[in-house]
């Protein structure tokens, strides 16, 4: 028998505002409200809301607690700073990715690991176990709830309910605030290349939190956005969707994310693997391009030479970008045909359609000099 999807404490508001619902990661979420393509420009453009309680909260206390994070993941906790964050991910011995994560450091002993929520089960049971004996750790999920608040007017829109504090946040900074009378930690952290928040609070805080939001910024054009705009969002800034393009077939070096590998910081889960890689070279590495003829490669489509012939990689992104007016995706090629500018063929329905292997992101905004 199916389990029911799980709901998060804004699912009476999602119905309430006309989201289509559907299954998501063991959830019900919205997809969209008004249209996907209006609710990614209107966060390209002004700003967009979105409800992702679903994603896990976890939480480590102690004297160790430091020492537990920066074993289970590859980037450097021990340079984290209290209240700042950082991207990494979670390896097995194998060097594959469990999972991707943003650990926040709120204190010098007290952390906060968000992660996806496909994963939950998986990584509680991964940090339960790391913590044992050693520091103190608890799932917090279903008491809080997570709001993101992105764009460039997200800052205007906090201010008007007394959260201007908030912008003196650096990126992937963190902190306490008051947002609609209520009482949130909020983070300079996102998914959808703009500026912006993620915002957490109680979760019986939050469907206040969330009608104070859309009241004060539907008038600078604030939307609620769902996973469909989430997703074209990530996609054009190339942020990594798990299950689609990393997962426990990927390495992250493979995937573009050496950057979050810090095999100088000593010891840490999948270590090994990850030199022996490292040094050896990556046999295939994750690429972003465009389509150069008339289609769209979708996740699961094989990448071929661009003359045809036996498939070379797989696409594990696609979509139209809103912003660029493109077709755009990921996927993963051999090394050796993974340069900007070679022209690859993506196979849709039986035809080879032309492509481009190309610089990502695809998008980045602007940012103040």
């Amino acid at each position: 028998m199916t389990e029911a999807p799980r709901k998060t404490p804004l699912h009476a508001e999602h119905v309430l505002l006309g989201g289509r619902m559907v299954p998501f990661a063991g959830w019900e979420m919205p997809v969209q409200y008004a249209g996907i393509v209006k609710e990614h420009e209107a966060v390209r453009k002004a700003a967009g809301i979105f409800d992702v309680s679903h994603m896990g909260r976890l939480e480590l206390q102690g004297e160790h607690a430091a020492a537990v994070v920066n074993y289970l993941v590859t980037n450097d906790c021990g340079k984290l700073e209290d209240g700042r964050a950082l991207y990494t991910v979670a390896c097995n011995e194998e060097g594959t990715i469990l999972d991707d994560l943003i650990v926040y450091r709120r204190g010098g002993r007290d952390f906060t690991v968000v992660c996806n929520a496909s994963n939950r089960d998986k990584i509680v049971g991964h940090f339960r176990k790391a913590c044992e004996n050693h520091c103190e750790f608890r799932d917090v999920s279903d008491e809080t709830a997570l709001v993101a608040v992105q764009g460039p007017k997200a800052f205007e829109v906090l201010a008007g309910l007394g959260g201007s504090e908030l912008s003196k946040l650096p990126s992937f900074g963190y902190g306490s605030g008051q947002v609609a009378g209520v009482a949130v930690q909020a983070a300079r952290t996102g998914y959808t290349g703009e500026d912006g928040v993620e915002l957490f609070c109680a979760a019986g805080d939050a469907a206040t939190l969330w009608r104070g939001l859309l009241e004060v910024g539907r008038p600078l054009g604030l939307q609620p956005a769902g996973l469909g705009a989430r997703d074209t969002l990530r996609l054009e800034a190339k942020l990594c969707l798990y299950g689609n393009d990393i997962d426990e077939t990927t390495t992250p070096l493979e995937a573009g994310l050496g950057w979050v590998v810090k095999m100088a910081k000593g010891d840490f889960v999948g270590r090994a693997a990850l030199e022996k890689q490292k040094a050896a070279g990556v046999p295939r590495k994750l690429v972003g391009f465009e389509m150069r003829g008339r289609g769209i490669g979708r996740h699961g489509y094989p990448i071929v030479p661009a003359g045809g012939g036996a498939a070379i990689g797989v696409v594990t992104s696609g979509g139209p970008s809103p912003t660029t007016g493109k077709n755009v995706g990921l996927g993963y090629v051999p090394a050796a045909s993974s340069e900007i500018g070679t022209k690859i063929g993506i196979e849709i329905r039986g035809s080879v359609i032309e492509a481009e292997i190309v610089r990502t992101p695809f998008y980045k905004r602007e940012t103040a000099k």
